[in-house]
């Protein structure tokens, strides 16, 4: 079926989105979940170790970024690894990683929902995290080019704020090279779930390959467009970090609430928090709207196969995007964001998200040499890694994630169940 056809089939979502607009809604997930959120958690697991967690995220999420990038260009529809998994490996493992996908992206959700309250309105954070969810699903449900355009914007302001803290930061006479010595208080232990925190940052990649089919020429775009952005994500965010420990230090950083604006405050450009306080908002709208977008054709795509209710699978003949599925996340993260605390979100959306890639680059493996494989050891590290960071995450973090996962099985053995009795 020719890319034409498939755009204009009945039930199907239509293919607005070139390589600038994919690299950019990456962008959008990516830079501003780990900036404004992720960092501070971090530091205080690794220490001065914090730059080795931040190089161990990259290298799993670079594996990640290759293996779902192959996977996409052969399975350009929406649903990602829910669609891969169920390729390659067989109906449960696809029905477990969107699961995971679902459920740990709900809590990156609210997680993003809830720093966009805490910097605009921090007695009433979430009363503002409900209202910006709100209004970014009814963005999201007028079309994905409206989508596309306004994370554009978005990715422009946050760019130019963490540009301005850096300059600031790095030109101070508080900034002190020594601090990015790596000392006694940097263990494996901390590392590693540093990594595994931060790689909540890293994520966003993952909204490209979800949105694979309204993607132009999905085959050729999306495998440019994942390490691109990928990469310009990680380049920021070592100049981020960086600037923030030669001025603060591992245990400074640590300790703030809102990093960033500390760093400004403490390299005497006071003047610049009004700026950084709005760039974080606006970054963290960014994510939100780019997650949401990935929910909800992750729950397109399950909604299709059966394992969410059938109506999901609706694609508004206006707009053409999947508008019951929009709505239903866009309820389901109100409802979280009103009552979520944001560092549990963020340990338990890693977990989850992990799951998720584990189960991408076990797909990955399977692909021959025909159908685009990455080198072998791609997958292997990726899958390792995936794994590693998983379980070194916050006890808590673990323990709730791998509830929700039992409990995902459960449902579909249970499903499994009902129907084979029902069968003749």
């Amino acid at each position: 079926m020719s890319e034409a056809t498939t755009a204009d089939a009945p039930g199907t979502l239509r293919r607005r989105l070139g390589m600038p607009d994919a690299v950019v809604i990456g962008l959008g997930s990516m830079i501003g979940a780990g900036v404004f959120a992720a960092l501070a958690p971090a530091a205080r697991a690794a220490g001065s170790g914090l730059l080795l967690g931040l190089a161990l995220a990259a290298v799993v999420a670079y594996c990640n970024a290759t293996s779902s990038a192959r996977l996409a260009a052969r399975y350009p529809a929406s649903g990602g690894t829910y669609v891969y998994g169920r390729e390659r490996l067989g109906p449960f493992w696809g029905y477990l990683a969107g699961w995971a996908f679902v459920v740990g992206k709900t809590a990156s959700c609210a997680a993003m929902a809830l720093t966009v309250g805490l910097y605009v309105w921090p007695d009433q954070a979430h009363l503002v995290a409900v209202l910006a969810v709100a209004a970014l699903t009814a963005v999201n449900y007028a079309g994905v080019e409206k989508s596309a355009w306004l994370t554009r914007a978005i990715v422009a302001a946050v760019l130019a704020v963490l540009a301005a803290v850096v300059t600031a930061a790095l030109t101070s006479g508080e900034a002190d090279p020594a601090r990015l010595d790596i000392g006694a208080d940097a263990s494996l232990g901390g590392v590693l779930q540093a990594a595994g925190l931060l790689f909540f940052a890293f994520a966003g990649y993952a909204r490209i390959a979800t949105l694979g089919e309204e993607v132009r020429s999905p085959q050729r775009t999306i495998p440019r467009a994942i390490p691109l952005a990928l990469g310009i994500t990680l380049l920021v965010y070592v100049l981020v970090a960086v600037a923030a420990l030669t001025v603060l230090g591992g245990d400074a950083l640590a300790a703030a609430a809102a990093p960033l604006d500390a760093v400004v405050r403490e390299a005497g450009a006071g003047w610049l928090t009004p700026v950084v306080r709005a760039g974080a908002a606006v970054a963290a709208l960014g994510a939100l709207l780019a997650l949401i977008l990935g929910v909800s054709r992750t729950g397109l795509a399950m909604a299709r196969d059966g394992h969410l209710p059938h109506r999901l699978a609706a694609v508004h003949p206006r707009f053409g995007v999947p508008h019951r599925a929009e709505v239903a996340v866009g309820v389901v993260v109100a409802v979280v964001a009103a009552t979520a605390d944001l560092r549990g979100a963020i340990g338990f959306s890693s977990f989850g998200v992990l799951a998720y890639y584990a189960i991408a680059n076990a797909s990955a493996w399977t692909l021959a040499p025909d159908e685009g494989r990455p080198p072998r050891i791609i997958p292997v590290v990726g899958l390792a890694g995936c794994l590693l960071l998983a379980f070194t995450l916050p006890t808590v973090s673990v323990a709730s994630g791998t509830a929700v996962l039992a409990a995902g099985a459960a449902l579909h053995a249970a499903r499994r169940a009902i129907a084979a009795r029902r069968a003749p």
